[in-house]
């Protein structure tokens, strides 16, 4: 069978089937990543659930994120504040 009938065949598929169809086309390459199937929001918290803890390296003694990320930006901010010389 060529191509072109192949292709015929192909026009009387479904989206979904043809959907179907490219997908495992695609797995049939060698050099392609196989296609990774979508997570719902139910497993991706059981994913985070199930995760270690995040070591932060920096300031590990603030246990609240928000505070920590305001003690990250209040550095960034006083590291930005360089004289310049703008007042010569």
């Amino acid at each position: 069978m060529s191509v072109a009938e192949i292709l015929v065949q192909v026009e009387t598929l479904s989206p979904q089937e043809r959907d179907e169809l490219v997908m495992k086309l695609l797995a049939m390459r060698d050099d392609t990543p196989k296609p990774t199937q979508w997570k719902t929001g139910a497993e991706i918290v059981a994913m985070l659930n199930a995760m270690e803890p995040i070591e932060l390296l920096i300031y590990p003694e603030i246990e609240d994120a928000v505070e920590w990320v305001k003690q990250i930006r209040k550095d960034q901010q006083k590291n930005r504040d360089l004289d310049w010389g703008a007042d010569e």
